[in-house]
């Protein structure tokens, strides 16, 4: 019961940084608050990869609670699978060196949310790249100039084709000492079954678990491969 409790009022906390205007405008936008600052957020109703999904709030939630454990100042951050931006954005309001990343068609959107957000407020202006998984890894990101401390990710995980493909993307950005910091939310029986295959790569800590969302969230790193 405790237990419940907690869960409900930490998630009461954060769906209270979301601000959904009431009027109907041509454009759909939420507003967030995190760091200090109003995040404004441009959203597209007909991509799943434009919109906010909660647990995108949950990782910047424990970003920002959580900056002393995980300092984002200085440090190199990448975010696959970035949608509307808004995990970068705070990465990026809080210090780190952020490249955002997703699909082509979402990259614009993507782009937008982020120059809107950061300019003249982030110590690293972010940058946007295209990632489609497994595709093309060594010629835009070879492993040799990958150095990435973080690796962020929200809701990357759900019913698509592309899971083996995304295996294989975390596999090639990580280098030993990345950190991977990833909110998932539970819907499928496809979501188990991709933790079994992440842990044959990967060191898999459970340090946060929402159950009223149905979302927990992980820290990995890479096994050691001497070890395996």
């Amino acid at each position: 019961l405790e237990e419940d409790y907690d869960d409900k009022q930490v998630v009461t906390e954060i769906m209270a940084r979301c601000f959904i205007p009431t009027s109907i405008t041509t454009t759909s936008w939420e507003s967030f608050r995190f760091i200090g600052h109003e995040i404004r957020i441009t959203e597209a109703m007909d991509c799943y990869g434009a919109v906010v999904w909660p647990s995108a709030l949950v990782l910047c939630y424990f970003l920002e609670t959580n900056a002393k454990q995980y300092n984002m100042v200085d440090k190199n951050v990448i975010e696959i699978g970035a949608g509307t931006g808004l995990v970068s954005i705070v990465a990026s309001l809080l210090g780190a060196h952020v490249t955002a990343t997703d699909l082509p068609e979402l990259l614009g959107n993507l782009q937008y949310n982020i120059s809107r957000n950061t300019k003249m407020k982030s110590k690293h202006l972010p940058q946007v790249k295209e990632l489609s998984w497994g595709v093309a890894l060594d010629t835009n990101f070879p492993r040799s100039s990958n150095n990435f401390d973080y690796i962020l990710a929200a809701d990357v995980v759900y019913a698509h084709p592309f899971l083996e493909e995304l295996l294989i993307t975390f596999d090639h950005l990580c280098k030993e000492t990345t950190i991977i910091l990833w909110a998932m939310k539970f819907r499928l029986e496809k979501e188990n079954k991709f933790i079994d295959r992440f842990k044959e790569l990967f060191d898999l800590e459970e340090i946060s678990s929402f159950p009223s969302l149905n979302i927990k969230l992980y820290k990995a790193m890479k096994k050691n491969r001497r070890s395996v």
